[in-house]
């Protein structure tokens, strides 16, 4: 069996570790933070904790809601341990993932997240067919109007005219110059 790895986290400046690193205290090495990021990418000590984990190691935090945000930050959590091969222990919700039991639980745990994680797509996608449908266009606003992409053009066939300088004079890039003459000009001769 590898080491004993512990985490703790509290949401704000006034609030105390004491409580859960005595709880951590048969841990060999523990990380802690004061941090209230809603995924685990905004939790640093959490990252490194993740990342300091090996083969056989027991990942031991003293509550789920110290760890984990939501269920699918949870799942996401989870997949990184099993991908190392390590257990988690929960010490408050008695989850341990070295039983039979523990890791039924946590299974289960993990099937909530999946759902939900398709749920949550499931209506996004929903939500932005209805929004094309309504209308509503996606991506970054054009930087030129219509009339200021004929000008464009124009300059663009124009003999001696520089690409840098008309790139310059629209406020784009030149790839830009090139992308929008190349676009309009065949939708101009369809």
């Amino acid at each position: 069996m590898g080491m004993r790895i512990g985490y703790a986290r509290v949401s704000s400046a006034g609030q105390k570790l004491d409580v859960q690193l005595d709880r951590l205290a048969d841990c060999e090495k523990v990380f802690h933070e004061k941090a209230s990021g809603r995924s685990a990418k905004d939790r640093p000590e959490l990252q490194k904790a993740l990342d300091y984990v090996r083969d056989n190691d027991v990942f031991v935090v003293t509550k789920l809601d110290r760890l984990a945000r939501s269920v699918v930050d949870l799942a996401g959590i989870v997949q990184k341990l099993e991908s190392k091969n390590v257990d988690l222990v929960v010490l408050d919700q008695g989850i341990d993932t070295t039983t039979m039991y523990g890791r039924l639980q946590f299974n289960i745990l993990a099937a909530i997240g999946e759902f939900e994680r398709e749920l949550i797509r499931e209506r996004s996608l929903e939500g932005r067919a209805k929004a094309i449908a309504r209308g509503v266009r996606f991506g970054a606003k054009p930087k030129l109007t219509k009339l200021e992409i004929q000008d464009l053009i124009r300059d663009f066939e124009a003999p001696g005219c520089s690409k840098t300088e008309i790139a310059e004079h629209y406020g784009i890039s030149r790839s830009s110059v090139y992308r929008l003459y190349a676009e309009n000009c065949i939708e101009v001769s369809e």
